[in-house]
């Protein structure tokens, strides 16, 4: 028996690691349903906790409860869109730090206002899922540049794509 609870409780601490050591939390920002779950299902497949709003002014209203590693933004969205609420997010102190990606089928206007807003990367619609995942994990850690996914002429994109 105690052999039996032994090799149990390791299981149960590997189990229970796994679980709070996930990859992060993201707060994934799209008005369109099916978009939301796309990433949803990517981001859960490689470990991440997904929290999603519909707008930019729901996201407003859940962040600071949420506490995301990294928050995605559509641009184009009711109520609020993804550039003014990355720059809400940017002027409030309790969120000025938390990495931002617009994940969105934008203009180069719409890129240039993002980083004026302080986004610290984009990545094109219709994105690859490998994209995305590498995306967010480099926000969720920190790991090298700001990067621009998916746009070609906006600078150094820190992707293999380039």
């Amino acid at each position: 028996m105690e052999v039996g609870k032994t090799r149990t409780q390791p299981r149960a601490r590997t189990y229970s690691r796994v679980v709070s050591g996930a990859s992060g939390r993201v707060l994934v920002v799209d008005d369109n349903r099916v978009i939301r779950q796309l990433i949803r299902v990517n981001l859960e497949l490689e470990g991440f906790e997904v929290v999603t709003a519909a707008d930019g002014a729901e996201c407003l209203e859940v962040v600071r409860e949420v506490r995301p590693d990294v928050v995605t933004l559509d641009v184009v969205m009711p109520r609020l869109d993804g550039l003014r609420t990355a720059a809400r997010l940017r002027a409030d102190p309790g969120t000025r730090h938390l990495p931002v990606a617009i994940i969105s089928a934008c203009t180069q206007y719409e890129v240039e206002s993002g980083i004026e807003a302080g986004v610290d990367a984009f990545l094109a619609k219709p994105f690859e899922p490998v994209d995305l995942v590498r995306l967010v994990r480099r926000l969720a850690h920190r790991e090298g540049p700001p990067a621009v996914d998916g746009w070609h002429g906006v600078g150094q994109t820190g992707s293999a794509r380039g």
